[in-house]
């Protein structure tokens, strides 16, 4: 079954989302996220990214909706939303699929 064709300004809001991705800490920090809840403290040590700057990109991380946040006592765990593992699993195999691609192709 065929979509429907978007919208441009669908198309200026799905621009928008992918320059958010655009910056690889923020990758880094999504890394870190797939099948881990974590506080800002881990995620500092895992990324070796300043407190500041990853509460930076935390929050317009969150603010987009590629990460949810829940408070428990003083902490704050970070998760990845469920989107966006599916995303990143989407971009992974386009990327396997074009290195193997390249592969046999140098090979011949």
């Amino acid at each position: 079954m065929r979509k429907p064709p978007l919208t441009p300004d669908k198309i200026l809001l799905i621009a928008e989302r992918f320059k958010i991705l655009a910056e690889p800490a923020r990758l880094a920090i999504l890394n870190q996220l797939r099948g881990h809840e974590l506080t800002v403290t881990e995620l500092v040590r895992r990324t070796e990214l300043g407190q500041a700057n990853l509460s930076r990109h935390l929050q317009l991380l969150h603010s987009h909706g590629f990460v949810a946040r829940r408070k428990e006592g003083v902490s704050v765990y970070y998760s990845l939303a469920t989107s966006v593992d599916e995303l990143c699993d989407i971009m992974s195999s386009q990327i396997n699929a074009q290195v193997t691609s390249r592969r046999r192709t140098l090979a011949t």
